[in-house]
């Protein structure tokens, strides 16, 4: 079995701001939410957990959509997640919800839910949360040239 490491580092700035830095070199400045005493126009915690879902499952559905030789015209995912604040005042995602909007041609919707159920699969942050992960999927097939 293989075993894979993810490295990252922070750094507090001042007040409730930091700066992460990724292994890859991708650097970025976050805080905490403004509701929570944050700053506002910074990626927050939250945000970033919701990306590391969305973005992990979308590249996974990519995959599996060139695995099942499905011909793909536009993709977008909404991710949406429901937080619940507990009476000790402390909060976790129950749910993330994953709205996606597919256009393929010369497919079926039946060869497009199996690559999201193979996405699904394969997503190591989706395999990774508590939260209960719900997918939404809008599927468009169209025929011939667009």
């Amino acid at each position: 079995m293989a075993i894979y490491t993810y490295k990252n580092s922070t750094e507090w700035l001042g007040e409730h701001k930091g700066h992460v830095k990724m292994e890859n070199g991708v650097e970025l400045d976050f805080s905490a939410p403004p509701s929570m005493h944050g700053l506002p126009n910074v990626l927050t915690p939250e945000d970033l957990f919701m990306a590391a879902v969305n973005t992990c499952y979308f590249m996974m559905f990519i995959w599996a959509c060139e695995r099942f030789k499905i011909n793909l015209v536009s993709v977008t995912i909404e991710a949406i997640g429901k937080v619940v604040e507990n009476i000790d005042k402390t909060s976790i995602f129950t749910e993330v919800l994953l709205k996606m909007k597919i256009k393929a041609k010369d497919t079926t919707e039946e060869r497009i839910k199996s690559a999201i159920k193979s996405a699904r699969k394969y997503s190591l942050v989706a395999e990774s949360i508590k939260a209960e992960l719900k997918i939404e999927p809008e599927i468009e097939i169209c025929r011939g040239d667009l």
